[in-house]
């Protein structure tokens, strides 16, 4: 009996230190990675931050330079969209409501946005642009308008400003670059479409753009590249002028290349479209709009059409599924915006700030400047982003995060590109059925990233 006894007791403890062999192997094995990662010719001139910790226990099985706040690239969409639910609600949803005011012959048209970046977007059939001008144009019809003499959209407590610090020039006219504005439209986004030369070196030229711009011109100065050279065009708000200018190149012989741009004003584009709609139905309507930036009288308004956007799950989902840009810089702005006057990013990630660190997560370890770290001037620790994700886990709105994550080296990941940035943040589940939360983020690596991310990959094994 004394035999079996300790053989029974022998057991339970080989079963009770299985795991903690398991964590030290993993640990040990990560240990050996980022040591060779970190002394590869990439990294030369570079820094790494690796956070692994258990989703179950909280424990940390791999640290390396997790209290250094790095550039995160669009990684930071997980911290962006992990406030929203928290700050927001899984249910937020925004509204764009649409009022009427008649003075004798005279009709004026008020649209009152709350910031909505969804509206007009292909991402949803409800949202779609000519789903929601249709059902404006009914609206109208009912109201039985003829004509519009004034459009005025209230932007009281939105600031002119929708692009936040730190973005470059370089990316600020191009699509990814699509600043966050009280009244939004296709994602303030617009499609050129371009053709190249026959030789290297010719001109490229502007076939048209999708929609017709308002107010808004471009000029060509591409030039004509080798084949196979792909995308290397920019666009440049212009300075001084309402012309922007597209430098760089596209390959030869493209007759349809297209890239997009950022809409300079989403309203004046919304405005438009929907003039040009009424008009084929009989209704005169101004082609751009009136910006009332101090406090619109309602009393005289009748309102008469509300367009709601998707709940906030969904544009979560999108934001980070797609990387959209525009999104993060909308709800940035929306948490300044819900309890205060102003939508100043400063002020909405500093309410993310206090939140989080009302957790017991540092100010320190979210030097944020914008809402979707396309900034280079953003610095983050890897422990941050881990320590939001592990307390995202216990939260109810947890499965809607989790399913907005892509899916990159068989891992539930979000990615984070920017120049001389690389990084990713996210959960994975091993064969062996342990859970493991990470971040791992590189700053300042030589070389191509192509290259950076099979070594990465190379390192991330470890938790499979």
């Amino acid at each position: 009996m004394k035999t079996r006894i300790t053989s029974f007791t022998l057991l339970v403890a080989c079963l009770l230190t299985l795991p903690h062999t398991w964590a030290q192997s993993v640990t040990a094995n990560l240990t050996t990675a980022f040591q060779k990662f970190e002394a590869d010719p990439q990294m030369q001139n570079g820094i790494a931050s690796l956070y692994v910790v258990d989703a179950k226990t909280g424990q940390v099985v791999y640290d390396r330079n997790s209290k250094i706040g790095l550039a995160p690239a669009s990684t930071m969409k997980l911290i962006t969209s992990i406030s929203a639910y928290e700050l927001l609600g899984k249910s937020y949803r925004y509204e764009t409501k649409f009022a009427l005011r008649k003075n004798g012959k005279q009709t004026s048209l008020l649209i009152l946005p709350s910031g909505d970046p969804t509206l007009g977007s292909w991402r949803w059939p409800v949202t779609k642009e000519d789903a929601v001008l249709k059902d404006i144009v009914r609206a109208m019809q009912r109201a039985g308008i003829k004509t519009v003499s004034e459009v005025v959209v209230s932007n009281e407590g939105w600031n002119e400003e929708t692009v936040p610090d730190g973005w470059m020039w370089q990316d600020i006219a191009n699509y990814y670059g699509a600043g966050a504005a009280k009244l939004n439209w296709r994602e303030n986004q617009y499609d050129v479409i371009l053709k190249s030369g026959k030789q290297i070196g010719e001109p490229v030229s502007i076939v048209k753009t999708v929609p017709n711009l308002n107010g808004y011109g471009l000029r060509s100065e591409l030039t004509s590249a080798a084949a196979g050279t792909g995308d290397n065009a920019y666009i440049y708000f212009p300075v001084g002028t309402s012309t922007a200018a597209i430098r760089g190149t596209i390959p030869v012989n493209e007759s349809s290349f297209k890239i997009s741009g950022a809409l300079p004003s989403g309203a004046n584009q919304f405005v438009s479209m929907l003039a040009d709609t009424l008009r084929t139905l009989g209704i005169s309507m101004p082609q751009e709009a009136v910006l009332q930036h101090n406090g619109t009288p309602q009393q005289d308004y009748t309102f008469f059409h509300t367009v709601t956007s998707p709940p906030l799950d969904s544009i979560v989902y999108w934001f980070n599924r797609k990387s959209v840009n525009l999104y993060g810089e909308a709800l940035a702005k929306t948490i300044a915006y819900t309890d205060a006057s102003t939508s100043d990013t400063r002020q909405g990630l500093s309410k993310i700030r206090q939140h989080w660190k009302s957790k017991g997560i540092a100010e320190s370890e979210l030097a944020m400047v914008d809402g979707s770290g396309l900034s280079p001037l953003n610095r983050v620790t890897t422990h941050a982003q881990v320590q939001l994700l592990l307390h995202a886990r216990q939260q109810p709105w947890y499965p809607g995060l989790h399913a907005s994550l892509p899916t990159f080296n068989s891992m539930k990941m979000k990615s984070g590109t920017i120049r001389g940035v690389k990084g990713y943040t996210g959960y994975h589940k091993a064969k062996d059925g342990r859970e493991y939360l990470f971040s791992f983020v590189v700053n300042n690596y030589n070389g191509s990233a192509s290259s950076l991310v099979k070594k990465m990959y190379v390192v991330l094994d470890e938790l499979k």
